[in-house]
């Protein structure tokens, strides 16, 4: 059987790009495009036919792609469940590099030392994984809540909070309330969204916080943790969750520019698929990461 045609067939089918389907697969979209002709020529039937919207299953491809994918399915629960069954427990974590690097990993030490059995493989990346096709156990990731189709445990909700270099702020201006910050050079998110959303919170309105105003210009970082490096060096304030400038304050590198912490709406997410919550390692590891949460809000309070 056309086995890597037929993957083909199912990825594409399943996200309707041909490019999408090649990233699933880790090979080109030419490779993609070739296998999904030579199975069309192998059955003598059209498959996919393209629209302004991307791949579109034809009516023979539909008929049969739900059959497909579901042996797929069935296959990759097959290995999951050959893999379970080994005497290694290694349990892959995925989040984004600064949570990794502010939060989780000087905290992991206290899970190895609690589950030495279990080996922890941290992998830091802004992409969001599939967490369904069992590479990766668990994700800690920052939303809504909202993931369909998988399980997601709240963990915590950070609050926005602007700091400096405390060499910066004892030399600046002074800072009595929220307005005061567009007197310092602005380090921006990626979305530069951040800091008019912060002063629009605490009250502020005005050019200053539209698009284009002060408040959204200054250079921008796409990670919380260049962000943080940027302000040690005094090269502005910046608005960080305050989980990830905690460390940086009680060292001295940091200093709150102003005690106005912002709650947004998003939060972090222990999220997983729903056959790998209850797994001995995936439990073991969720509720130390709860059990961490809870212990940081206590001692903030």
């Amino acid at each position: 059987m056309p086995l890597l045609a037929l993957r083909a067939f199912a990825e594409t089918g399943r996200r309707g790009s041909i490019k999408q389907a090649a990233e699933t697969m880790g090979v080109t979209s030419g490779a993609v495009s070739q296998q999904i002709r030579l199975l069309e020529a192998r059955t003598g039937t059209a498959l996919f036919s393209r629209t302004r919207y991307g791949m579109q299953l034809t009516e023979a491809g539909a008929r049969v792609h739900g059959q497909v994918l579901r042996a797929f399915d069935q296959l990759a629960e097959a290995l999951g469940t050959l893999e379970a069954s080994a005497a290694r427990r290694t349990l892959t974590v995925t989040t984004a590099p600064s949570f990794a690097a502010s939060w989780l990993i000087p905290r992991l030490g206290r899970f190895t030392a609690a589950h030495p059995e279990i080996e922890v493989r941290v992998e830091a990346a802004q992409e969001v994984v599939d967490l369904r096709s069992g590479r990766v156990d668990m994700a800690i990731r920052h939303g809504l809540g909202r993931y369909p189709g998988l399980e997601a445990v709240h963990l915590m909700a950070p609050a926005m909070v602007p700091v400096g270099s405390p060499g910066l702020i004892a030399a600046g201006p002074p800072i009595a309330t929220p307005g005061d910050c567009l007197a310092y050079p602005l380090l921006q998110d990626n979305d530069r969204a951040d800091w008019p959303l912060w002063l629009r919170a605490h009250g502020m309105t005005g050019g200053d916080v539209e698009p284009g105003g002060r408040a959204t210009r200054g250079p921008s970082f796409d990670d919380d943790f260049l962000l943080i490096r940027a302000a040690e060096a005094g090269q502005g304030l910046a608005l960080v969750r305050d989980i990830y400038a905690a460390g940086e304050i009680a060292a001295g590198r940091l200093a709150l520019a102003l005690d106005r912490p912002w709650p947004t709406a998003f939060a972090y997410y222990i999220v997983t698929a729903p056959e790998a919550a209850n797994r001995p390692a995936v439990a073991a590891f969720s509720a130390w990461l709860q059990r961490e949460a809870k212990s940081q809000e206590e001692e903030a309070a």
